[in-house]
């Protein structure tokens, strides 16, 4: 079946996220803009995916549960998982490599927790757009332990983008899809290697930016294993 998706959307866990990027108002927007199925990836946790999920489920509409991670390299990868408990998992352990630095709520924003009916339940500490203190080569393994994939992240971007800051991208990490922003589409990065299977989504951080119903994807079901199942074979 062919599902419109948006696979890269941040909520106000974010510091960079909007503070209306709440589970509820991101759910909601997915399904007024059309979308089946959408990914909630903040950066460095997965600490609002519980409330997300929740809230999703209530409404018939599917999440991937997910992460942006970015490594020592100040590579940003997306960390996909089938299961919430798996991508919690992987949340606690990527928690242990992040640095002690202070969030500054004036400069970066809030960094808010939320339950499902969009209560701020916390506030993270630490700020989560720093870099971890793990390898691109260790951030992989680490999402192949806790059941995941990892997808190279906007790898046209100068900022965080993969293939500009390191140049290439490294065969034995054994990637099979990387996200293409929308200009790197208009740039032809689709085609860095035509054996990789690209996506392409809004990396929203505010509501407005949550795509409109353009990209699909095919999936045998509209489920977190299905999705999975597709990165898995890659442009088989």
């Amino acid at each position: 079946m062919k599902l419109y998706a948006d696979l890269h959307i941040h909520s106000c866990l974010s510091p960079c996220g909007d503070e209306l990027m709440t589970p509820n108002n991101i759910v909601n927007m997915a399904l007024l803009k059309g979308l089946d199925i959408i990914a909630v990836s903040d950066h460095n946790t997965c600490g609002n995916l519980s409330a997300v999920c929740s809230v999703a489920a209530q409404n018939g509409l599917t999440v991937i549960p997910a992460m942006e991670m970015e490594t020592m390299e100040e590579v940003h990868t997306l960390a996909y998982f089938a299961t919430l408990e798996d991508a919690l998992s992987f949340s606690d352990e990527i928690y242990t490599y992040l640095p002690s630095v202070a969030n500054n709520p004036d400069f970066f924003g809030r960094q808010l927790y939320m339950n499902d009916d969009d209560e701020i339940v916390a506030q993270e500490p630490k700020l989560l757009l720093s870099a971890l203190s793990i390898t691109v080569e260790e951030g992989f393994e680490m999402v192949k332990k806790h059941n995941g994939i990892a997808v190279p992240a906007h790898i046209d971007r100068p900022s965080h983008g993969m293939i500009p800051i390191l140049g290439f991208i490294n065969p034995h990490l054994g990637v099979t899809c990387v996200e293409v922003s929308p200009i790197g589409i208009a740039q032809g990065f689709a085609q860095y290697d035509p054996r990789l299977l690209t996506i392409t989504n809004s990396d929203a951080h505010d509501l407005g930016s949550i795509l409109e119903p353009i990209h699909q994807i095919e999936l045998e079901q509209n489920t977190p294993e299905a999705f999975l199942e597709m990165l898995r074979r890659g442009k088989a």
